[in-house]
């Protein structure tokens, strides 16, 4: 071919079939199988952001396209302020930030219900990869959330770093049976709202 030459090309014939793709397959665990089984690894997918001025109603349609349900509250890559989960986006803190502000709800800002970095509980990396799927399941009812950080501590060459996610709904889909977090209060004010 000559540089920048058409391509050649025919006509489809009629019976000609699309291929399919093969949906990513998690492979199956059991609660002793290694923890980084059920760990989203960052350095293999993309983390899924949002900045801390999005709507929550816009901050729900991007978990809706990426089909998560955590998002990394992020400014300025690769730098993380926080974390927004699906169930931020509904529930009591919401409904008292209307009624304190005499705003609507469409007015709120992922900032103003993210939980922000020196409020996220973590596991190292190291005790990650010794750990098993049952470890991280109570892990996750232990401190009652549907998330859990996994962060590789620091080197001479790089920063501490997130490195994973645990998700209580990646765990279910690999075990094939659901687990039960009750979410667990965990500051004075979230008690005393609870209480009310």
């Amino acid at each position: 071919m000559t540089r920048d030459a058409a391509l050649p090309t025919f006509r489809v014939e009629h019976g000609t079939t699309l291929a399919q793709a093969r949906p990513w397959q998690h492979p199956p665990v059991t609660l002793d199988s290694p923890a980084l089984d059920v760990m989203t690894d960052l350095t293999q997918f993309k983390a899924a952001t949002v900045h801390p001025e999005t709507t929550l109603r816009q901050a729900e349609q991007v978990m809706i396209y990426q089909g998560v349900r955590m998002l990394f509250v992020v400014t300025d890559m690769p730098s993380f302020e926080g974390l927004i989960t699906s169930t931020d986006l509904r529930g009591e803190t919401q409904m008292r930030l209307v009624h304190e502000r005499g705003v609507t709800y469409d007015e709120l800002t992922v900032a103003d219900v993210m939980t922000s970095v020196g409020a996220i509980d973590a596991v190292d990396h190291a005790v990650m990869a010794k750990a098993s799927v049952g470890d991280t399941i109570t892990t996750l009812r232990r401190f009652g959330r549907n998330h859990l950080l996994v962060v590789e501590a620091a080197t001479t060459t790089t920063p501490q770093r997130v490195r994973g996610v645990i998700s209580r709904a990646q765990i279910e889909r690999q075990l094939g049976t659901l687990i039960d977090v009750t979410p667990i209060a965990d500051s004075f004010s979230e008690i005393e709202r609870a209480l009310v």
